[in-house]
């Protein structure tokens, strides 16, 4: 009796996990679920087998001034290429993935209600990402929140003077994991370790097995967690009675 019980809140839990590995947030430009795409533009395009983002949105993350939220990269003089290429990136990988499941977060706020939190990046990717801006300028170090935007697109708060990109992200870590206030973790996982998300990829995307890994082990935790809370309770009405 206790091995059938047991069993079927496994595979409840298991069945929620698969749910999330992929689905769509509720995002100012998300799809409402995660579907083919073919004509994703440029570095979108890994995502068209199955993504959250439209065609239109995957134009709109490569403009210099995207619509999609008015921000302006050049807020510190012209973004240098190599370094804006990661952008375009991470804003594909937000708009695009199917699985962000294990890390979205609902949030009270004007312009989303839902959110992605300590995402595990990989160390190449972040690596990469701050190797290649860390000659370009900036005047914040959390992009989320604190710009001028009185012209309509972010511009740098007064007083805040650009300053050399190092200056506000010393290491790779601080900028992973400031720049959008939290919305990555650093990790020393390699692309190979399946433990971490790829901003970018080529071929099959590599993170819904990464998404499943993650929601099947916190699925495990909170298996065993209710389980041994369950032995405990019947296990004192047995005593008692």
């Amino acid at each position: 009796m206790w091995g059938v019980f047991l069993f079927l809140i496994t595979l409840a839990s298991a069945g929620l996990s698969l749910d999330k590995a992929n689905m769509c947030m509720d995002g100012k430009h998300h799809k409402f679920e995660p579907g083919p795409e073919g004509q994703l533009h440029n570095q979108c395009a890994p995502w068209r087998e199955n993504a959250c983002c439209t065609a239109n949105t995957s134009e709109e993350a490569h403009d210099d001034k995207s619509k999609l939220y008015n921000f302006n990269w050049n807020h510190c003089g012209v973004m240098t290429s190599q370094c804006k290429k990661h952008f375009i990136q991470d804003t594909c990988f937000f708009e695009c993935s199917p699985h962000l499941g294990p890390w979205i977060q609902k949030v009270n706020e004007s312009w989303r209600s839902e959110r992605i939190q300590h995402v595990p990046i990989c160390l190449d990717d972040c690596q990469s990402w701050w190797s290649d801006c860390k000659n370009d300028f900036t005047c914040k170090q959390n992009w989320h929140k604190g710009w001028n935007w009185t012209t309509g697109h972010n511009q740098c708060p007064a007083g805040a003077a650009c300053r050399k990109w190092t200056d506000f992200f010393p290491t790779a870590q601080i900028m992973c994991e400031k720049i959008w206030s939290d919305s990555y973790s650093y990790t020393t996982l390699s692309k190979t370790s399946g433990r971490c998300m790829q901003l970018w990829f080529t071929g099959l995307n590599p993170n819904k097995k990464v998404a499943e890994y993650f929601l099947n082990h916190a699925a495990w935790q909170r298996t065993t967690t209710s389980t041994l809370v369950l032995l405990v309770t019947v296990s004192i009405n047995m005593v008692l009675s």
